[in-house]
Parts: C-alpha cells; structure tokens; sequence
C-alpha cells in the first residue's frame, strides 16, 4: 500500500518551506511522489512555490473545491484515486492552514481508497512567531491540527538553541490551552516537538519523519471550515519600493477597517527589480532578499475588506498587470 502523508499547520506556518526538504528527502531515496495540495482557495500560491520539484518522478497537483465542502470533498477524492492508479511510493497531502481533518480520515476509510493507501505520518508545524492568543476559529485550527500529529516541528522558533527552545515551550503551552478549547486529552511534551532547524537536518532526520506516524484523537468540533470568518486574499503582480514596505505592512495591521489580519506574506520585486520575500505579523515584519520569487502577496485573517487591503497596495503598486483576489 502506498504511504500518504499530511502535513498540517495554521496559515503561514511554514509548511510549503519543510515540504520542499521532505520531498527533496524522498526523491534521494529513489521514490515516486506526489504532492498534493488540497485548497479552498480560488489560486494556491504555494503550488507554484513547489513547481520546481514536478519531475518523472515526482508530481504537483491541486485539488480546489471552489469553497462548496461537497464538491471539494469530491475531489479530493478522485485526485487519491487517481494517484493511487499511479502507485506512488509515497504521497504527501498539503492542506490549507484552515482544513477539517475528519476529511482526511474519512476518505481514507472509503473504497477502493482504503485498499491503495495507509496513513504514514501526521506531521505538524508550529510556527514560533503564533501569537500567544488567536481568535477562537484559528485556537480550534491550531489544536484540532495537532491533535492527531506523529510529530511536531517548529518553525521560525530563532537562531539559537536557547531560543529555539523559549519557542517550543511557549507554544506547547498555546497548544495545551487549545487542544483543552476543543476538549481534547492528548497532551504534547518537549520530547514531541522537533526544535533542531530544518536546514540542518540529516536524511536520518527525516527518515524518522517518515515513521512518526498519528494519534487518533477525539475532540469537540466546535467550528465547520464552510462557516469561518477567517480567510485570505492573494494580491498579485506586485512591485514596491523597499522602502515603503514597512509602511504598508503597519498600516494594514493597524486600519482595523482592512479586517482583524493575522498574517501578510509573500514575495515582491522592488523597482530596480531585485527580490524580497516578506511574512509578517503584528508583532514582527521579516523582509530578507530573494533570489527570486511569485510576485504576490497574501493576506490572511478574519472579516478581510478586500477593497480596503487593495486601496493600500494599490498606492504603492507600480505594477500595471496588479490584479486582487
């Protein structure tokens, strides 16, 4: 049977940047893998982040619902039974930061699906920068993620041992409170959290990755992804000055008319054309250089004024093909 893999993690974790080394991982094993990226969205920026890895042996696709749960759980099902035709040695699930994970477990219970596959690891990403309080519809995301989890990394937890470990603490105590929000008894420790930075990691560090498998977990469904306030809206064609991105960023957050905005990520060229990627809560902007990138940004939270998070981007834009989503 082939192995099948969820990734998890609230919006912005990090999830696509870990993907990239674990797949990278199994393709130097001699697998065939295939990516799933299983989206509510109308465009998933993070598929295009992962175009470079489509080769003979590895596959990218996407599954979009169009926001109807039915017609998404449709085809989320035929893409598994599609890739399953295809006999892949592995098959890794990346889902939106906002995603209902008794969808994955009950397709997998479904015929011919449950003949062709068996779960291998549930793995989930803590991302160090998560505020210590989310609204009430991401603190349930952010336990009934985890909940089920084989293993949890952190991401963005600092650059030192010490500090890396501040992190973990800090949001395994986040995560007791929400997986207590859900009515969940799992508890996690600092022995199930991988704090050790992804880039240092050793092809044995991912195999164990590859065997940290799941828990199955009950808890209180207390919110249905078709009903969330919590959203995220793409913004593409960007080009800004550098310097007047600190601005923006500061202004979005601020102007509570644009939406309560948890996160504003993504990559955009200035106008002498060098790359800069951007992600950026209320607490801390990061702006590193880039190689290259998607020109886009994207925006999430809840109760988002398009319109309004447009009129900011737009008067700094100098892209003529800038279009909102």
């Amino acid at each position: 049977m082939t192995k099948i893999d969820l990734v998890t993690g609230i919006l912005g974790s990090g999830k696509t940047t870990f993907l990239r080394g674990y797949v990278r991982h199994l393709l130097s094993k001699g697998m065939r893998v295939a990516v799933l990226e299983n989206d509510f969205g109308a465009v998933n920026i993070d598929m295009m982040m992962l175009s470079d890895l489509q080769s003979e042996r590895c596959t990218v696709t996407m599954i979009v619902g169009g926001g109807d749960p039915c017609c998404h759980r449709r085809r989320f099902k035929t893409q598994l039974i599609n890739l399953g035709m295809e006999h892949y040695d592995r098959v890794i699930v990346e889902p939106s930061g906002i995603f209902d994970m008794d969808e994955f477990f009950d397709i997998l219970h479904e015929s011919p699906i449950d003949r062709w596959f068996e779960v291998g690891s549930v793995l989930t990403i803590l991302d160090g920068t998560t505020e210590d309080v989310l609204p009430e519809e991401m603190e349930y995301i952010f336990g009934s993620e985890a909940a089920s989890s084989g293993r949890l990394l952190l991401s963005k937890g600092g650059s030192t041992e010490k500090e890396r470990s501040a992190s973990a603490e800090r949001l395994l105590s986040h995560l007791d409170r929400a997986l207590e929000f859900i009515r969940c008894d799992r508890g996690f420790s600092l022995s199930d959290i991988v704090t050790k930075p992804w880039e240092d990691f050793t092809p044995e560090d991912y195999d164990s990755l590859m065997t940290a498998g799941y828990r199955g977990s009950s808890y209180v469904k207390r919110y249905s992804t078709e009903t969330f306030h919590s959203g995220v809206h793409y913004f593409m064609h960007v080009r800004f000055p550098e310097e007047k991105v600190p601005e923006l960023v500061s202004s979005l957050f601020s102007d509570k008319s644009c939406g309560d905005i948890f996160r504003v990520k993504g990559a955009f060229a200035d106008t002498e054309g060098n790359w800069h990627r951007l992600n950026a809560t209320a607490q801390r902007t990061d702006l590193v250089p880039s190689s290259a990138g998607q020109a886009v940004l994207i925006v999430i939270g809840d109760g988002l004024d398009r319109s309004r998070i447009d009129g900011y981007i737009s008067a700094i834009n100098t892209d003529p093909d800038y279009v909102s989503i």
